[in-house]
């Protein structure tokens, strides 16, 4: 047998051509939707100042974002199990990237947060359906590492939305960096002659094409309610500490009396640690399990949080902040690698879907949270605490409940 390196790149000269140009090209559409997401973060610091947002409306304007997400991934789940993944993957793609490149003309507060409603469907429908697609492509030796390699694409984008915001947003303006945001628009058009769909789904599909209701009852029946559970709880509770803890990041550092542009310098130090984060856990998860890579993951991430929030100087903010990005990354790529594993074919993507989409609730309710516990004069020492605790109940869902799936055959 030949052994196999231990390399977390070392699926890319194990898998075949077309598995490769796959995770690639599918994972440069994940760098673009958290190139987005990273934007708004940035942007809402920006706005903050020039528009002279309240505590509220920083609030709401990162929330309605997540409150798009959370609709796009559920529609988007079952629609991909009941068409084609690659159709609805190229859909998602242009409604955000066209819907980010309108924010630019954004005159008011209110139009901007339906614009980026819109975007939010968009992202919250890629995400659960290009995991999908690549975790039915792989074999199962490697298709932990490959999920997470893709969402490892996620750092990539967090640093370019890091970098367009400390270069062009405070000479050009916040809407140079949304106009920035459409480019993958022409991207999607690329992507449709790329990527080929998934031959486990599409062999699925010839068998019987499933009613919309019939999908959503299947991931409660007794077989599926269990891990159907465990997602919602672990997605929520992720979900949750991630959009409230970084979008708030640049404007907790502003907070924290340094100037725009420093803030905007110190965060991306901060993003900077999530590739090796990303890197450690694909190595991990084929070899220790996806269980133990969340677990370990969200256990530090969760200290990381009471430790930011707990900082006194500037070297301790920056050591948990890059340990807090390290991390909290490291078990995105596990969670994403662990989600459509827990069901067969016929129901992976609303699955995987739904669980994305509950999560989003989380991520509607944090930065709205965080918003009134700011205006409301709560330190961010107590704040970061609550992150604490959100992050260990998810870890216990997993730890006590959560099934392990490390080189089992996905069920068709």
């Amino acid at each position: 047998m030949k052994k196999r390196g231990s390399s977390v790149m070392n699926i890319l000269s194990t898998s075949s051509p077309g598995q490769r140009k796959l995770l690639v090209s599918a994972g440069m559409s994940w760098l673009f939707d958290a190139m987005d997401v990273g934007i708004i973060s940035f942007i809402v610091a920006a706005l903050t100042v020039a528009w002279g947002l309240t505590p509220e409306q920083v609030g709401w304007l990162t929330s309605i974002n997540s409150i798009g997400m959370a609709v796009g991934a559920a529609l988007a789940g079952i629609l991909a199990d009941r068409y084609r993944r690659k159709a609805v993957l190229l859909s998602t793609l242009l409604i955000f990237s066209l819907a980010t490149g309108l924010s630019a003309l954004a005159t008011s507060f209110a139009v901007l947060c339906l614009l980026r409603f819109i975007a939010g469907f968009g992202l919250g429908g890629e995400l659960p359906v290009a995991s999908t697609l690549v975790s039915e492509s792989m074999p199962a030796s490697d298709r932990g590492r490959a999920v997470v390699l893709l969402e490892s694409f996620w750092a990539g984008g967090w640093i370019l939305a890091a970098l367009i915001a400390y270069f062009v947003i405070p000479k050009y303006g916040w809407q140079a960096a949304f106009i920035i945001g459409a480019v993958p628009a022409l991207y999607a058009v690329y992507l449709r002659k790329a990527i080929s769909d998934s031959p486990r789904h599409l062999a699925n599909r010839t068998k019987e094409t499933p009613s919309f209701a019939r999908n959503l009852a299947s991931i409660w029946t007794k077989e599926h309610r269990k891990s159907t559970v465990t997602l919602w709880v672990l997605w929520f509770t992720v979900v949750f500490s991630y959009y409230g803890m970084f979008l708030w990041l640049p404007t907790v550092m502003v907070m924290k009396g340094f100037s725009l542009i420093k803030s905007f310098e110190y965060v991306l130090i901060m993003t900077l640690a999530q590739l090796p984060g990303y890197f450690t856990a694909a190595y991990f998860i084929e070899r220790y399990g996806r269980k133990f890579v969340l677990v370990s993951y969200l256990s530090m991430t969760a200290l990381s949080a009471l430790w930011f929030g707990n900082a006194g100087s500037l070297a301790s903010l920056l050591t948990a902040g890059i340990l807090l990005s390290f991390f909290n990354l490291g078990a995105w790529g596990g969670l994403y690698a662990y989600t459509p594993e827990l069901y067969p074919t016929r129901i992976r993507s609303t699955g995987a879907g739904m669980a994305a989409s509950c999560g989003r609730v989380g991520g509607i309710v944090a930065p709205l949270l965080v918003g009134l516990l700011v205006k409301n004069g709560v330190s961010l020492a107590w704040i970061f605490s609550m992150f604490f605790i959100v992050i260990l109940i998810g870890v216990l869902a997993v730890a006590f409940f959560g099934q392990e799936t490390r080189n089992l055959e996905l069920a068709d």
